[in-house]
């Protein structure tokens, strides 16, 4: 060949697809191919093969193994003439050298290829049969299963059958080697076969008609006695024919074996007897068989031996596995296999398990068997052994989302075909994507990837599997189903006097006005029905968990009437592993968070696991930016603080709901260990939330009146728990506010224009509306309700330097800028923080001062009848107590100890305890009561939905309280306990670091 000539070849061959340019040269200029190497036709096909090279050198040991020159040529003419059998043979050929070493052990095989016709297209057991028919033997019978096999394989790389086609195909092979087999094994024992009657079921993917390429085939045998027959006789006649069955399938012959035949799924597995009788099966299931077992006999399908046996089987036993739900811990026993699964592969092999690792091909059948067994005892169309059609037929029930459903299916079906192409390579039973180069190329282009097959097909593979992931996390362990499944039987579609009974043993106070809900929710038959029959059984049992479930239905069928016709809301409830839980959660938590959700239905939204923020706090900056551009869109003032005051009531709604689900926990994550840290989120969001409220307020108030500029610089000055950022849900905003007029303005403008501002501000956050009110508190100003609302920062430096009082210093404290002009807060902090931070200390006489203050105000403005050890704010060990002792800390050592120069309460406290003004132990006391009272007032206002101080007397709101701090049902007595007995030790501190010398 010259030089040109070749070159040209071998740039032909680059184009089309060998790596091997060279070797192939060779092979196409050998004896074989000598008269066909020119043929573009042949080119063409080789380099459509998911391995060019591996299908030439195939082709070159084909034509070298006909037997005569005759059936050379018949092969070669056939190649070039028959467009079908290229196609099929150099696709097998580039895909599985095990089929290529089967035809060049057996050359005239490539005929089975030949025929085109369109029952040749999707053969099934009968089909199979007859290819089997002629073998006699173990070693034809291989012979005549691979010859099958090569007509299965070469529908499938060509595309003429899909991969659950195909998988269907496998499973009708495996069907007609079994009865062949066990023919063979009657043949050769005719005394054995007429002693009883023996059926083979089949189990797993041959069960479901969806097996691999290279599988065990797992199976149960039953046998019954023949006429005139002792049992024990008939029994074990009936294990010789199932063992020798066995081995036919399963031995290495020369011809290599068909696959293990695994009877382990039988009754107490390799321990118990290979055959039993029907009865034998039946009480064996019904005292005995655990969990997974029933899930395994979901697949138990009948395929050779005795019809009626096999029949009978199945009448027998498919009863038990709708009922497998019913189960105590049904549930958690199958989510538990599937971990166990996950744990016990290799970690070297994990990321490369396309069958058993996350995201893989169990994830998908686990979860789509376990949503089989709960739905299908009231719902037969769920029924079906086949993992794909089970999946169809779960998202036209409604248990399924249909788009999830469409995507899981491609994920399944990109994952099969890849377990597909894998096993047949080798003809070997293995689910590990490989990691040579080489092999990921053929694997890539056997799928249809050809730009960039390596890469392609990493990225699809890791695309699907992210969704199984996903999908599976939401489908598998999403804890709707565990309630499902422990309803009594009969309660899935919610009948009417089963709901009545389960509302009765669910401690409803009111079953009659439930029920009335129930019907309203799930009557019909619309998809909206079906899903609401999905969701509420368990959510009648997180209503329940509750301490007023009939308050958390009636507040969930009027989220429901307001966006029953809104698309995504049942589907989030569905889909969103949180959503549900959450929902009920915040629900039936008490009054204050369904209020806020009452007034925009749509912040349901909040509570699922995608997009949109969900329950987490946002951001200062954030939040104010939103309110300022909707302020900037508002025609006048009061159309600015109504959408600001919107933004609030949803920010409220979204701290309260995340606040509930921390407390409660759900039932994929516990509940808040961290105490304090569910307060300090709490009184951060709130504060946040309320100084941007504020700052758009203003901007609101001085646009209409002033526009751009108000004469006068203006700053608001956050106060008490505010300017500590320890708001509580029911905390108005304790403020002071100060002002300095601009250059070339009176100060009687200035003042008036500051106080019609703060006029304002105050009117339209009290407005009556759909909102809660933000009551703004001036009352810890100069002079305290008698003095001026609004001063110049000169008049506060005049006030302070001479008529200031030691409380006021300490109210001081808590002070820091919320909104308005941030030089003029600065300017205000530095004002003050000589008073708040005294370089000498206190004098002895502030020290007492401060101490008769605190005494009198226990004594005076603790409400008449009140508990005082129970009252959280100034009780004994309460808010007041650990404040004011930490305040006391502050002004003594702040001057000479900045880390407590803060606003906040804890904060001040680990600085205290930082520089040993107090022992540890002593500050975790102070800090243990200080997050209880604070937790206590919280809850109060979550479950009456106004402000307290005090424990409720009502026994539902007080079992409501003691749910959100973590107490059972009936514990509330436990919780009065543990608070007298937390503030109790608080309080022994406080004498000692307030009241002692």
């Amino acid at each position: 060949m010259t030089p040109g000539r070749r070159s040209s070849t071998f740039t032909r061959l680059l184009r089309h697809g060998f790596t091997d340019p060279s070797a192939a040269e060779r092979l196409l200029d050998g004896p074989e191919l000598t008269t066909v190497r020119d043929d573009p036709v042949l080119l063409e096909a080789l380099g459509a093969t998911a391995d060019p090279d591996l299908a030439l050198h195939g082709l070159v040991r084909l034509l070298e193994a006909q037997p005569t020159p005759t059936a050379h040529r018949e092969l070669l003419d056939t190649l070039i003439a028959a467009k079908p059998l290229r196609d099929r043979l150099l696709g097998v050929l580039g895909a599985s050298t095990a089929l290529a070493d089967h035809l060049a052990r057996h050359p005239t095989d490539w005929h089975a290829l030949v025929t085109y016709e369109p029952h040749d297209l999707h053969p099934g057991v009968t089909e199979f049969e007859r290819g089997l028919a002629e073998a006699t033997d173990p070693v034809t019978l291989r012979v005549a299963y691979r010859r099958c096999l090569l007509s299965i394989a070469a529908r499938d790389v060509c595309g003429t059958t899909d991969v659950a086609e195909t998988a269907g195909e496998l499973a009708d092979l495996a069907t007609a080697t079994l009865r062949t087999a066990l023919a063979l094994a009657e043949t050769a024992a005719p005394e054995d076969a007429a002693a009883c009657r023996l059926a083979v079921i089949a189990m797993g993917k041959c069960g479901g008609h969806e097996l691999n390429y290279v599988s065990d085939v797992d199976v149960i045998f039953v046998a019954e006695p023949a006429e005139g027959t002792p049992e024990p006789q008939a029994l074990r006649s009936a294990t010789k024919l199932a063992s020798h069955l066995m081995r036919i399938c399963s031995e290495t012959t020369v011809e290599g074996s068909i696959w293990p035949v695994d009877a382990n799924l039988r009754p107490e597995g390799r321990n118990g007897p290979l055959v039993r009788t029907l009865s034998s099966h039946v009480a064996y299931y019904q005292r005995w068989a655990k969990t997974w077992e029933f899930q395994a006999l979901l697949k138990a399908r009948p395929v050779a031996g005795d019809p009626a046996l096999g029949q009978a089987y199945l009448d027998a036993l498919h009863p038990l596995v709708w009922k497998a739900a019913e189960r105590e811990n049904f549930v958690p026993d199958v989510q538990k296999m599937r971990r166990r699964v996950v744990e016990n592969i290799p970690a070297a092999e994990i990321d490369r398990e396309l069958k058993l690792g996350p995201g893989g091909l169990r994830d998908v059948e686990f979860a789509v068997q376990l949503l089989q067994l709960v739905h299908g005892r009231t719902d037969p169309a769920l029924r079906s052994g086949t993992t794909l059609d089970a999946l169809k037929a779960l998202a036209a029930g409604g248990y399924v989302g249909r788009e999830d459903a469409a995507r899981l299916e491609e994920a399944y079906r990109f994952l099969r075909s890849m377990e597909h192409r894998i096993q047949l390579y080798r003809l070997r039973r293995t689910h590990l994507v490989p990691e040579a180069e080489a092999d990921l190329r053929r694997l890539g282009r056997s799928l249809g990837l050809r730009t960039d097959p390596v890469a392609g097909l990493t990225r699809e593979w890791k695309r699907h599997s992210t969704v199984v992931r996903r999908l599976h996390e939401k489908l598998f362990y999403r804890p709707l189903l565990d309630a499902v499944a422990q309803l009594a039987p009969g309660e899935a579609r919610l009948s009417a006097e089963a709901a009545r009974e389960r509302l009765i043993a669910l401690g409803y106070a009111d079953p009659a006005a439930a029920l009335r809900h129930l019907e309203a929710l799930a009557s019909g038959v619309t998809r909206k029905a079906a899903i609401q029959r999905t969701l509420l059984p368990v959510l009648l049992g997180w209503f329940a968990d509750s301490a007023d479930p009939d308050a958390g239905l009636l507040n969930f069928r009027k989220v429901s009437d307001a966006l029953g016709k809104t698309p995504w809301y049942l589907r989030l409830l569905r889909d969103e592993g949180a959503a549900a839980e959450n929902l009920a959660r915040v629900l039936s938590a008490g009054r204050l968070a369904p209020d806020l959700l009452m007034r925009a239905p749509e912040a349901v939204a909040l509570l699922g696991d995608g997009d949109g923020g969900g329950l987490a706090p946002r951001q200062r900056a954030a939040l104010e930016q939103e309110i300022m551009a909707a302020v900037g869109r508002a025609e006048n003032a009061a159309q600015g603080v109504t959408a600001a005051r919107g933004v609030r009531r949803r920010e409220l709604f979204r701290t309260a709901a995340a606040d509930i689900v921390g407390s409660y926990g759900t039932e994929t994550s516990p509940a808040e260990a961290d105490q304090g840290a569910l307060v300090d989120r709490v009184g951060a969001a709130v504060s946040d939330l309320t100084k941007a409220t504020l700052a758009g307020t203003l901007r609101a108030v001085v646009r209409e009146g002033w526009g751009d500029t108000l004469p006068t610089r203006f700053a608001v000055i956050g106060m008490g728990r505010f300017g500590g950022h320890e708001l509580g849900y029911g905390s108005d905003a304790d403020v002071l506010f100060v002002h300095e007029p601009r250059e070339g303005v009176a100060e009687q403008e200035a003042s008036a224009a500051a106080n019609r501002v703060v006029a304002e501000m105050r009117r339209l956050l009290q407005l009556p509306s759909a909102d809660p009110p933000l009551l703004i508190d001036a009352d810890l100003r100069p002079e305290g309700k008698s003095g001026p609302l609004v001063r110049t920062l000169k008049s506060y430096e005049a006030y302070y330097r001479r008529w200031s009082l030691v409380w006021e210093s300490q109210a001081l404290l808590r002070a820091e800028p919320v909104a308005g002009d941030p030089d003029l807060g600065r300017r205000f902090v530095e004002l003050i923080d000589p008073l708040r931070y005294p370089a000498k200390g206190l004098g002895e006489d502030a020290v007492r001062e401060i101490r008769r203050l605190k005494a009198r105000m226990e004594s005076e403005r603790l409400p008449r009848g009140a508990d005082p050890k129970l009252h959280t704010k100034l009780g004994p060990g309460g808010l007041s107590d650990v404040e004011w002792t930490v305040q006391l800390l502050q002004l003594r050592h702040a001057h000479h100890e900045p880390g407590l120069r803060t606003t906040r309460t804890r904060e001040a406290l680990a600085a205290a305890r930082a520089a040993g003004l107090l022992s540890a132990e002593d500050a975790e006391i102070l800090d243990e009561a200080w997050v209880l009272a604070s937790r206590v007032r919280n809850a109060v206002m979550l479950v009456r939905g106004r402000a307290g101080d005090t424990f409720p007397t009502e026994p539902r709101e007080l079992a409501a309280v003691g749910r959100y701090l973590g107490y059972g049902a009936g514990h509330a007595g436990d919780m009065l306990d543990a608070y007298r007995r937390t503030t109790r030790r608080a309080r022994t501190v406080v004498e000692d670091l307030f009241y002692g010398d």
